[in-house]
């Protein structure tokens, strides 16, 4: 053994240099394992790793046996992330149901509460070793201390628990409490360190099932899922087991020994909120845990992105194309910030609460598609009220935003009735709003053959989205290419006596009520509508387009994007309706539709616009390469803007 050899085996059973040891095995890959199914877990999912990734200095592997809900959502959030040394893979739990659906479980996790069984054969069969991890775990050390415990295990020890902190399987917490048999207290499943190579190599996966099918003859089901099932098989094979420290799952449920596992703050390592209450849970420390989770859970996960300090950077040609790019800017520009922000890739969580859409039989259904952020909150209820059909809301948040949206969204009766609103939450960055890039994000993601494109500061007329699905039948929208005209107004007043026709609009709009939109500071934006016409309309009419027309508009989901150049005021939904005309939609306004704009305090986008003329200048400049950007892409078809352009 030569003396450096020696000397990293000293520094590691020394407690004041473990960090060195943990420096220098630091370029190992860690590989973590979860299993995630539905909108709720995705979002603890997110908790459980920015705890992890706080504290990690090693590159990780995350592998997540998921169902397609938390794959769609969990897959869009890492692709946008783009966290440094971190890989992700997905395993589909469709095709692992079978190995688990014949055994009955009572506890809430239903069919994936048992998944963690079959991980010897979801993940890779080269994959030697792992940590397997619950959603509802929070990391309050680094994982590789963790990891490094495989070192510890006998040749014989295949599996890392933490003995069980509550009296479960002692079966005395009430009369005729029968549970599945133990070791001594049993073991949480919360926290495992698996050793796959040699469970493969004992035969695991007929060992678990013989001992399942051994107890449920008399147990009949199990309570806890997999844990009784792991438990059982260690009662038998005690000698396969490692015991871990219970500070590396404090289990925070009701009438728990979970005090007994630290002392003092630096003794803690991992918190498991294993109650059905969360952090609802009795305990005499639990505003301290409470607090730790919730710094993660409102954590700036763009803070997260950092690059490992003394390990080579892996990043994804993603990343380095986006790096190339950056490099590429001109930071003498005065327009450098505007094109800066076009770069920027913001994190998305995809669905951030239940998400519930079946398709209509017809193939005419509409979604409404409009983006907010924090100061907007207040229009969601009406909104709800206003249209029934489904809906696809992005909004601009940080990730604190995110959680009082939330609590906001599951304190509402409204909202929390309404399953056909998808939210996708676009996480803050940078000095812009980027509005065009948060509503490509509800654009995408809506799931309806047709789209209403709006703004959240509109409540639509009642009744607006089965009159919309009828316009879409008889204007033929299925084969021509058209983008249906709702016409917008305004108020100034705070509280509104919303008009139950068209009647009754034109008489609100004659009193002085109401007025059509913007015709005090941008007439241009809507002139093109012809109001005057659609007083009298009885059937829906063509307009031609105009220099600056803004309209709100229902077409085809599969209408071209907003272009993302534009970030906060001015000429976002200008460019979109140019590139429709420029597509030859043809501009139909419909003539017994209406939306009302209500009032509010004024962006802070605006006053940048109003304040600062080289933000109105450099806007001038994205103009003018939006129009030429239009006539390479379009040619004679675009040639009108440009003149349009110059004669303004």
């Amino acid at each position: 053994m030569t003396e450096a050899v020696k000397r990293v085996k000293l520094f590691y059973f020394s407690k004041t240099t473990q960090p060195l040891i943990l420096h220098l095995l630091s370029l190992q890959l860690i590989h973590v394992a979860c299993v995630c199914a539905g909108h709720n877990a995705s979002r603890d999912v997110v908790t459980l790793v920015k705890s992890v990734l706080f504290h990690r200095r090693n590159p990780l592997h995350f592998h997540f046996i998921t169902d397609t809900v938390a794959n769609r959502i969990l897959s869009s959030l890492f692709q946008s992330w783009m966290v440094p040394s971190v890989q992700v893979s997905f395993y589909d739990a469709d095709e692992l149901k079978s190995e688990v659906s014949w055994i009955p479980n009572k506890h809430y996790s239903g069919i994936y509460g048992l998944m963690k069984l079959t991980l010897t054969k979801a993940l890779p069969s080269d994959l030697t070793k792992v940590i397997v991890l619950d959603t509802d775990i929070t990391f309050a050390t680094d994982i590789a201390e963790l990891w490094g415990i495989f070192r510890k295990f006998t040749d014989k020890q295949v599996i890392g628990l933490v003995e069980n902190q509550s009296d479960w399987y002692l079966g005395n917490l009430w009369k005729n409490h029968k549970p599945w048999p133990a070791l001594g207290r049993g073991f949480n499943t919360g926290v495992i360190l698996l050793y796959l190579e040699r469970l493969r190599r004992i035969g695991w996966e007929q060992m678990w099932r013989l001992t399942a099918e051994r107890e449920l003859m008399s147990m009949l089901s199990t309570s806890l899922a997999d844990q009784d099932i792991f438990n059982a098989f260690i009662k038998q094979n005690p000698v396969l087991v490692h015991q871990l420290p219970c500070f590396w799952n404090v289990q925070l449920s009701d009438h728990t020994r979970s005090e007994q596992c630290y002392t003092e703050v630096s003794d803690l390592k991992v918190i498991h909120w294993n109650s059905p209450k969360k952090l609802r849970v009795k305990n005499k420390h639990v505003e301290f845990f409470r607090n730790l989770y919730l710094t993660f859970l409102e954590y700036d996960g763009n803070l997260l992105r950092r690059e490992l300090f003394g390990c080579p950077s892996q990043a994804n040609p993603e990343s380095v194309q986006l790096q190339t790019a950056l490099e590429e800017l001109d930071e003498d520009d005065q327009c450098y910030d505007f094109r800066r922000e076009r770069l920027t890739v913001h994190r998305v969580h995809l669905y951030f609460l239940q998400y519930e859409y079946t398709p209509t039989e017809d193939d005419t259904d509409i979604t409404l598609v409009a983006q907010l952020s924090m100061d907007r909150l207040q229009m969601l209820e009406a909104i709800c009220k206003h249209w029934e059909g489904p809906i696809s809301l992005a909004l601009y948040m940080s990730d604190a935003e995110a959680q009082q949206f939330l609590r906001y969204a599951q304190a509402s009766e409204v909202l929390k009735n309404r399953k056909n609103v998808g939210y996708h939450i676009v996480y803050k960055e940078g000095q812009f709003y980027p509005v065009n890039l948060v509503r490509n994000v509800a654009l995408k993601n809506a799931n309806t053959p047709y789209v209403f494109l709006t703004d959240v500061d509109f409540l639509p007329m009642y009744g607006l989205y089965d009159y919309l699905r009828k316009s879409v039948v008889q204007l033929d929208m299925a084969h021509t290419k058209k983008a249906l005209v709702v016409p917008a107004f305004e108020t100034l007043r705070y509280r509104l006596s919303f008009p139950k026709s068209k009647a009754e609009l034109l008489s609100m709009l004659d009193m002085g009520t109401l007025y059509t939109f913007r015709y005090h500071v941008w007439p241009k934006g809507h002139a093109p509508t012809n109001y005057a016409k659609w007083r009298t309309a009885t059937t829906p009419y063509k307009v031609e387009w105009e220099p600056d027309f803004e309209p709100y508009v229902v077409v085809r989901r599969d209408c071209p994007e907003y272009d993302q150049r534009f970030v906060g005021f001015g000429w976002n939904k200008v460019s979109h309706v140019m590139e429709l005309d420029a597509q030859e939609y043809d501009l139909m306004v419909l003539p017994n539709a209406f939306m009302i704009h209500m009032p509010h305090a004024p962006s802070f986008d605006i006053s940048k616009f109003r304040s600062s003329s080289s933000y109105r200048n450099c806007l001038n400049t994205l103009k003018d390469e939006f129009h030429q950007d239009l006539s390479r892409k379009y040619g004679s078809a675009a040639l009108k803007y440009l003149t349009a352009q110059r004669n303004i």
